[in-house]
């Protein structure tokens, strides 16, 4: 039921094709971890078969989310994704408390992307950006050049992004092809190379764990691993095709991702023996020292072309993600209307992408190592993310027409449980996948900044209609007027 309403509303332009919000969900998925965490952390704590069925596993719970998340995003095509269906099904108070847990975690992801590139030329290019050693934080070295070369990186995507969604559609799918060919290429390699064996992957399980161990080590940091699907609900008001596409895009994007994590964690542990490999502490990456084994010179280049891809295809995504985000918040007065501006020729929300150049740009200073306690926290606020994208899609299920169908409450629930699952297992003590006290401490600061700024806001949330924001954030749509009807809201034109 269409009405002209008085109120202005700030709307992006449909300008991504199917195969750019695939590339932008794939690029965020697969980052730096992929190829450095086999050896860090996969091997090291799950074992070849252990970290798969644990890639598996988790994937398919994020699954169960994807499938309640798309039925919102098919019917409402949305900018800002779960924290406008949070505030359809919640009100605002909850849907900031969604928004405020998924900006940290993009803006985090966006941030460790970048330091990942020091990680690249440390190993590919040594010595070269490592010059004027500023200070050391938590053994990790500071130094100007390699701070030049991360800023210049977000600095260029942070334009890039600026100049409009059509420019970083393009530029994220040529660099998702890149990074799926280098992978190919870098399993190809195992796979051919006369020493591998299927033998080299025993034990398939880490040595003193048991398979369950195992598999929970991996699971339960599923969120961090497939935090990049989401990133599809963030742009949907700029799809420029169908929305109902968007949940097999989802699927699809978590399945290429179990793939890659799978193939690359193979290719490491098949070529030589792994536990000898792993506990080699003269090697750097472990990931590196196998494609140099299997393909040579060659492959130092099909490596630092994968990686780098992934990195850039990470910083693009989340650039993307937190833009629309931080712009559906700016929208719906929640925070300030700054947020919601949009350049008049490019189209895109420039101060969102100013805001987050900002935080991005302070964070290398603070060292990678910081950085992990960061993230590691963050994959909290991303499941708080899926847990409302599910529930909102529950609650939402019996009042509307476009998601009344027989599985939508099923798929829900399933969503909520695994969501539920994955937090219990980063929560609990006794997981062997719980986060470190240093996580802890920086998710108490971030939650008592998102009470500080809620607080200062409170004044400028009540100072508008509830009617207004619900049209500034959901639009005119039948989701717009189940909320007014569930709030008692009288249902007339703005």
């Amino acid at each position: 039921m269409a009405e002209n309403h008085a109120v202005d509303r700030p709307t992006l332009e449909k300008s991504m094709s199917p195969l750019a919000i695939w590339a932008l969900a794939f690029g965020a998925i697969i980052g730096w971890g992929a190829f450095v965490m086999p050896g860090l952390r996969f091997l090291p704590g799950s074992g070849p078969l252990g970290s798969v069925i644990g890639f598996v596993a988790g994937g398919i719970m994020l699954i169960f989310v994807a499938l309640a998340y798309g039925r919102l995003v098919g019917a409402f095509p949305i900018a800002g994704g779960v924290f406008a269906f949070a505030y359809a099904a919640f009100g605002p108070t909850l849907s900031f408390v969604c928004g405020w847990a998924l900006v940290l975690g993009y803006l985090s992801i966006i941030a460790l992307n970048a330091t990942a590139i020091v990680l690249l030329t440390r190993f590919l290019l040594p010595g070269i950006f490592e010059f004027g050693h500023l200070y050391t934080i938590v053994n990790w070295h500071i130094y100007a050049g390699e701070l030049a070369l991360l800023e210049a990186v977000l600095v260029l995507f942070w334009y890039l992004n600026y100049r409009g969604a059509d420019v970083v559609g393009k530029i994220q799918v040529a660099l998702a092809i890149i990074l799926a060919a280098g992978v190919v290429l870098i399993m190809a390699g195992a796979a051919l190379h006369p020493t591998s064996s299927i033998a080299n992957l025993q034990p398939y399980f880490a040595t003193g764990k048991t398979p369950l161990v195992c598999i929970i080590a991996v699971t339960a940091i599923a969120p961090w691993l497939f935090v990049g699907f989401d990133t599809i609900p963030q742009a949907a008001e700029e799809f420029n095709f169908k929305p109902s596409m968007s949940t097999i895009l989802m699927i699809l994007s978590i399945v290429c991702g179990i793939i890659t994590y799978a193939a690359i964690t193979i290719a490491v542990a098949v070529v030589v023996p792994w536990e000898p490999l792993i506990r080699d502490f003269t090697i750097f990456w472990h990931t590196g020292h196998v494609v140099n084994l299997t393909l040579g010179a060659p492959g130092s280049i099909i490596l630092g072309l994968a990686v780098l891809s992934a990195i850039l295809t990470g910083i693009n995504g989340f650039y993307i993600a937190c833009s629309r985000l931080l712009f559906s918040m700016g929208r719906s007065r929640i925070l300030p209307t700054w947020f919601a501006e949009i350049h008049p020729t490019h189209k895109t929300p420039t101060n969102a992408l100013n805001f987050i150049l900002v935080l991005v740009i302070v964070a290398p200073f603070f060292g990678r190592e910081v950085l992990s306690w960061v993230v590691d926290m963050s994959s909290i606020g991303t499941i708080i993310g899926y847990f409302f994208a599910s529930l909102a899609s529950y609650k939402l299920a019996s009042s509307c027409v476009h998601l009344q169908n027989g599985t939508t409450k099923p798929l829900a629930i399933l969503g909520c449980i695994s969501s539920l699952i994955c937090l219990g297992l980063l929560i609990l003590p006794v997981s062997p996948a719980s986060i470190s006290i240093h996580s802890w401490v920086v998710l108490g600061i971030w939650t008592i900044l998102g009470f500080v700024v809620y607080y200062m806001r409170l004044a400028a949330v009540k100072s508008i209609p509830e009617r207004e924001r619900a049209f500034l954030i959901l639009g005119d749509n039948e989701l717009f007027h189940i909320f007014l009807r569930r709030m008692g809201i009288h249902d007339s034109i703005l």
